[in-house]
């Protein structure tokens, strides 16, 4: 290499390193001019000014990574200051920042997916961030676990979180309990041969005895609800017809109601109390 051309390489260097220090000059002097203004006015006026990140990425001359950094760490003192009513008005704008600014940067699209859900209680916006997470990393399970997540003991839209269970599921490295989570959202769908069958798969193909046993409860519990759904169905027409409950379930089976009186899977009779009607399990399915 010339001596002139490694003048001129230190030369573009060193106005690289000036000029991107005079552009974060410029933002912390925008910031603390922002900052005299009181938020009661300008909701969020720290960040109105920060451009999308496509646009903001080629501003940093390949320290984008770092420049997240900054951002992820000013947003954490952000949402966590209680004081500013409308801090969540620029949620998305600012974590759609940083993920662009950093695609694989993986901490903040999963605390923007939090914020929104639990603090902002947006959970189509935590949704929103999550999937944005999956766009830009195809290949991490990670994002639409938690959406699916999010679904199923939020929202309880267990319908939805069976889709993102699936792509979960899809993506090679997913932990085992995804399935079992999977399964569970199919039967709080009350899609109970369908969960039979998840259930069933997982036992068979079960490496350990936990999950056999954790496995054998969910089964024991999807026949006992199928079971007593039967039975409570039985004894409402037995009461319509008669006025009153039967005296006993076998009552049942001689009125013409049932062919016969399931058992659960462990072979035992169903409890049955005549006053209030009720049939239920005789065993708690996690102390068999």
């Amino acid at each position: 290499m010339s001596i002139k051309s490694r003048s001129e390489k230190s030369f573009s260097t060193v106005f690289l390193v000036l000029f991107l220090i005079l552009t974060c000059g410029v933002f912390l002097n925008l910031k603390i001019v922002t900052d005299r203004i009181m938020r009661k006015k300008i909701p969020g006026s720290s960040i109105i000014y920060l451009p999308k990140g496509e646009y903001l990425k080629y501003a940093t001359f390949g320290y984008s990574s770092f420049l997240a950094d900054l951002i992820y760490i000013w947003a954490i003192q952000y949402y966590s200051d209680y004081n500013i009513p409308d801090r969540f008005l620029y949620l998305d704008h600012i974590f759609s920042i940083i993920a662009e600014l950093d695609p694989h940067y993986f901490d903040p699209i999963d605390l923007g997916a939090f914020i929104a859900a639990y603090e902002a209680q947006d959970l189509d916006l935590a949704l929103k961030i999550l999937d944005m997470g999956l766009e830009k990393n195809p290949k991490e399970w990670f994002f639409p676990y938690m959406a699916a997540h999010y679904l199923q003991f939020i929202r309880k839209d267990h319908e939805r979180a069976q889709e993102y269970y699936k792509i979960t599921m899809s993506i090679e490295g997913y932990p085992p309990i995804v399935r079992r989570l999977y399964a569970d959202a199919i039967f709080k769908a009350k899609d109970y041969e369908r969960a039979w069958q998840t259930w069933l798969e997982i036992y068979n193909t079960a490496e350990d005895e936990r999950t056999k046993r954790v496995a054998s409860n969910h089964l024991y519990i999807i026949k006992a609800t199928m079971d007593t759904d039967t039975l409570k169905e039985a004894i409402a027409q037995y009461k319509e017809k008669y006025g009153r409950y039967p005296t006993d379930l076998s009552r049942l089976v001689s009125a013409g109601f049932l062919d016969s009186i399931p058992r659960d899977m462990d072979g035992k009779e169903y409890l049955y109390d005549s006053q209030t009607g009720e049939a239920k399990p005789p065993t708690i399915p996690w102390k068999r």
